[in-house]
């Protein structure tokens, strides 16, 4: 069982002011597999303070320099990959297709903000003015459970990308894969306090960095319910704020889709990282006079999809990641039944022949409608809801109808028809016929599901100010 009893605070390991530990438990066994003792608002003052001391010389740093910094560190995370894939197995029970793709994205997200950063310009002209692009100061940047490594170097690397130095806040639920990170940044000897790790719980550490006066950008993804307490905090001192919340995605199967090629991209997008996605397409809207032949082959095609052992190659769908997630899915599939959906496919309970873990049945419910709490709320989970619809009309009304706007999926054998539907969907991303992710292109919400981008030159801009200088041109 391990312990993981140190925090990272002005380039070194050092033990937490805070006192509590905290289970670390193993989702496929249900087991504890180890200990992480939590820093306390001290501590995250005092990474804050380590921070704000490494900005006036970090933020002068040259581009050349910063680019050399960003290849030393995804180095440093690639050359970790087998002991970060082991422990997002074990910790987080990721199917290995998925925590392959986790634990790589974690090293792409460095080397991918350092091209960005070759072709990007910090001064450019506005008329007789000289503008410059400035670094707003220390970064707080808050991570999620769901893909804990991917989320620490993405937004560390566009923070320091634009001069910023950090305070990162992971999930105390990823510990075991924060210190492998953490381990491999170390490695890169960047200077002290550029960047600070301190795990720790929400509304202490969190709280802390989202109100602390000297914390001028912080950076979020999570639930929108916590996304509405930070902006909250952060508006006394007016914080610059990014939030990447909730989804709620709509995948649009229009009526001169192939079903062939249509289901397995609609149930990739819905059941991606187990149903744990903020992006996944969990709304999967077909044309009224398909609905039969699209069950049935859709039906057919879930046999396809195996929930259980994370370790097992033939496994897509692993474990939820704690007994209140498991919980809270169950909920959402009693709440489905009690509606009047229609069950397809799953239902309450684990699946056949597993006895333990947190494991969740694939569902897929249809005969919803919109206006139905499975159709409403994310549930973040397995679970799948078809929804009818007339025509293209109202096949956009429908996936409008949300409070969300994260990410949406259009399937179609006109792709040129489809980006015109893709041109009416209210959502940070649509994808047509696709599941790919372009790193360079800006990532983030639409309504309730966010504030601000991520990724490529709109992500680097979110850790920036511009300054117009007259009198010098």
């Amino acid at each position: 069982m391990q312990t993981i009893d140190q925090i990272y605070i002005d380039g070194a390991f050092v033990t937490p002011h805070g006192s509590e530990y905290f289970d670390l438990f193993n989702p496929a066994t249900e087991q504890v597999i180890g200990r992480v003792r939590l820093a306390d608002a001290e501590d995250a003052r005092a990474a804050i303070a380590a921070a704000k001391r490494a900005f006036p010389a970090f933020s002068r740093t040259t581009k050349r320099e910063r680019i050399a910094m960003l290849k030393r560190m995804h180095a440093a995370v690639l050359a970790r990959e087998n002991a970060l894939l082991e422990a997002i197995v074990e910790e987080y029970g990721a199917p290995a297709s998925r925590s392959q793709w986790m634990a790589r994205h974690a090293s792409d997200v460095l080397l991918e903000a350092a091209k960005t950063l070759e072709n990007y310009s910090f001064v450019r002209r506005a008329g007789t003015a000289e503008v410059v692009m400035q670094p707003l100061g220390v970064a707080g940047l808050i991570t999620p459970w769901n893909s804990d490594a991917g989320f620490i170097c993405g937004k560390l690397a566009a923070a320091l990308a634009a001069g910023c130095t950090a305070v990162v806040k992971p999930s105390e639920m990823s510990a075991m894969q924060t210190r492998v990170v953490t381990e491999a940044l170390h490695e890169a000897q960047l200077p002290p306090g550029v960047f600070n790790i301190v795990t720790g719980r929400g509304d202490t550490v969190g709280a802390e960095i989202s109100s602390h006066p000297d914390v001028a950008k912080v950076s979020f993804t999570g639930s929108t319910a916590v996304g509405r307490s930070i902006l909250r905090s952060a508006a006394d001192t007016f914080k610059r704020v990014t939030l990447e919340l909730g989804g709620k995605s709509p995948t649009i199967v229009l009526d001169d889709a192939n079903f062939d090629e249509a289901i397995p991209l609609a149930l990739n997008a819905g059941f991606m990282n187990s149903g744990q996605a903020c992006i996944a397409g969990t709304r999967i809207l077909v044309p009224q006079a398909r609905l039969r032949e699209f069950e049935e082959g859709i039906v057919a095609a879930v046999a396809n999809f195996r929930a259980g052992d994370p370790h097992d190659p033939q496994t897509s769908i692993g474990p939820m990641v704690s007994q209140k997630q498991w919980d809270r899915v169950q909920r959402y599939i009693r709440i489905g039944i009690d509606e009047g959906a229609r069950l397809l496919v799953g239902g309450e309970g684990r699946p056949d022949g597993v006895d333990a873990g947190w494991f969740v049945r694939p569902t897929l419910f249809s005969g919803v409608h919109n206006d139905m709490t499975i159709a409403r709320e994310e549930i973040f989970g397995p679970v799948l809801s078809i929804i009818p619809y007339r025509d293209e009309h109202e096949a956009i009304a429908i996936a409008n109808d949300t409070p969300y706007g994260l990410q949406a999926y259009v399937c179609s054998s006109d792709v040129a028809r489809a980006a015109a539907v893709a041109s009416q969907i209210e959502a940070g991303r649509v994808l047509v016929n696709t599941l790919t992710h372009e790193p360079a292109a800006p990532f983030g919400g639409f309504k309730h599901s966010g504030i601000g981008r991520e990724y490529g030159t709109f992500g680097l801009e979110a850790f920036m100010e511009p300054k117009s200088v007259l009198g010098v041109l």
